[in-house]
């Protein structure tokens, strides 16, 4: 049996079907109602406070992201069974190190903190998920994940049908609770292949209604969320995983997938149908939008398309100039101006990036960690998908075999997504990936004799000290959180101060207090505040104005 970090192999007797299983007893069902409640509560969190549009979306979902993680973390170390290690595990320990030593060369320590502690956080959700889906439990997790990307969907229909709301945002509707369209389908793409297979192999037909619903609701925000990256995925998911879903009809045949997968094509399309012909909410400058965003699915020449290959040949050149380690977890935004010609799209009128993030993850990981950190973790996704398409006749039942399908078409979906936006550096999807592909990866037959497992006594220190990380990032989450709640809509400038002091590290926090106090003529408290954040993003103008202002 494939092991994971965290995860030792069934005991003799333990189920081996997609059933909803608890093999270990309680604490195995802990970690899967901890998983099962992160998954969904992930797509809820939001904040109402509209002066911070983008971090009130993610910062609460960082922290459930974060104490699932120690949760699962602490449960699993509860149980307190010796551990094997595989290749996978081993690429994503390595990712995880190289990452934290790359943070030591940050320039922004704070962002350097918080994307680390996305990666450490994943890191445990999978290792978590892994261990029980190789005692078998996997079943509850994807159906976790399915019900979230069916949430997720759901918000964002509700947006785009007139529901009005302070945790909605106007600017990129319909993100719903993500507070972007773009986001709210990447989610939704990746989670189609969890979603799926859960409809096609339920056993009762409300369960059969109820995913098949739920794949017309998440056609139809794909539809109306115009979001390339997401058709793209959808698209390449869907032709990839054909031909191992055909292939494998041997290990199903009787089972009428075939008539199932079929039906939820026609669900699909009839969703997404009405989502272009029923009247919206939507205030789209076009009258074909999605006509208009077919047709732009590949123009790099124009557009958004000729400014993501401007970003990358500079984010690659950063990358050049810091080859080893990168400039750090996160500090993308803090350095990419050096590196950006004048005029480049990427930078906003402010002079700071437009987003905190490139659009890509990889290019987020080769100028961030370095080459070696990136090549890493692609090894994971590319040994998971080799993995999902070998040996099926060992896995014992058909559902363990369409699962094995469901995780390659996860890695389609995801590798695509991300090439063209940020996926595993957020919150929302990292969970609900992470969950999946350890759920799914824990099946399998034994590792070859090249990929044996070896005893690793020295994973529980290793264990230990991620979940200090993790613990670091939940204390940073809820006082970033609490920051925010401190301002709400606008705020005095003592709700400011006192913002600042629970979140010394944001940057904006920290100016508009300056900015505050300058305006007050009182510039030697004023530089006090600018210059603490002239020291989070050093090529920042907005800092180094004022204190050229206030001296």
């Amino acid at each position: 049996m494939e092991s994971g970090l965290l995860a030792a192999p069934a005991q003799p007797g333990t189920a081996r079907s997609g059933e909803s299983v608890f093999p270990q007893g309680r604490v195995s069902r802990g970690v899967i109602i901890v998983l099962q409640i992160a998954l969904v509560a992930v797509v809820l969190a939001v904040q109402p406070f509209k002066s911070f549009e983008l971090d009130r979306y993610f910062v609460p979902k960082e922290l459930v992201l974060h104490a699932a993680a120690l949760a699962a973390g602490i449960l699993l170390l509860a149980r307190g069974r010796p551990t094997r290690f595989d290749t996978v595990d081993l690429l994503l320990a390595f990712f995880v190190a190289w990452s934290l030593a790359s943070a030591l060369f940050a320039t922004n320590y704070w962002l350097a903190q918080r994307a680390l502690g996305v990666s450490v956080s994943s890191a445990l959700i999978f290792w978590a998920a892994r261990r029980l889906g190789a005692d078998g439990a996997y079943r509850p997790i994807v159906v976790a994940a399915a019900v979230a990307t069916v949430c997720a969907a759901v918000t964002g229909l509700a947006q785009a049908y007139g529901i009005e709301t302070d945790y909605f945002s106007v600017n990129r509707a319909p993100g719903g609770t993500f507070g972007n369209r773009n986001f709210v389908a990447h989610f939704c793409a990746i989670g189609l292949p969890s979603l799926v297979y859960v409809t096609v192999t339920a056993r009762r037909p409300a369960g059969r209604l109820t995913g098949s619903l739920g794949v017309g609701a998440v056609a139809a925000v794909l539809v109306l969320s115009r979001s390339r990256a997401a058709w793209l995925a959808v698209a390449a998911s869907a032709v990839i995983v054909a031909l191992p879903l055909f292939a494998s009809r041997k290990y199903w045949t009787g089972h009428n997938v075939g008539g199932r997968v079929a039906r939820l094509g026609v669900v699909a399309v009839v969703g997404a149908a009405l989502a272009i012909v029923l009247p919206n909410r939507l205030n789209w400058h076009s009258d074909s939008p999605y006509l208009d965003s077919a047709r732009g699915m590949v123009d790099y020449k124009t557009g958004s398309g000729r400014g993501r290959l401007e970003q990358y040949v500079n984010s690659m050149r950063m990358a050049t100039a810091n080859p080893i380690f990168g400039v750090g977890p996160g500090n993308w935004p803090v350095r990419y101006g050096r590196f950006a010609p004048a005029g480049d799209p990427s930078i906003a009128d402010d002079g700071m990036t437009a987003n905190p993030w490139p659009s890509s993850d990889w290019a987020a990981l080769v100028s961030e960690r370095g080459g070696v950190a990136a090549i890493a973790l692609l090894g994971v996704f590319a040994v998971l998908f080799m993995r999902a398409l070998r040996r099926w006749g060992e896995l014992g039942d058909s559902d363990a075999v369409l699962a094995k399908v469901a995780l390659a078409g996860t890695i389609v979906a995801l590798l695509v997504v991300s090439a063209f936006d940020a996926v595993l550096l957020l919150a929302p999807p990292s969970i609900l990936v992470w969950s999946v592909l350890g759920a799914t990866s824990g099946i399998g037959p034994p590792a070859t004799a090249t990929d044996k497992p070896t005893s690793r006594p020295g994973w529980r220190p290793a264990v230990l000290a991620m979940l200090l990380v993790t613990v670091a990032s939940i204390a940073r989450s809820a006082t970033q959180a609490a920051a925010i709640a401190t301002v709400g809509n606008g705020g005095s400038r003592s709700r400011w101060i006192a913002a600042a002091s629970l979140d010394p590290g944001s940057y904006r926090i920290n100016l508009r207090v300056a900015q505050l106090y300058a305006g007050r003529d009182r510039c030697s408290t004023a530089r006090m505040y600018a210059s603490r954040a002239r020291g989070l993003f050093p090529s920042a103008p907005g800092a180094r104005q004022l204190l050229q202002r206030c001296s």
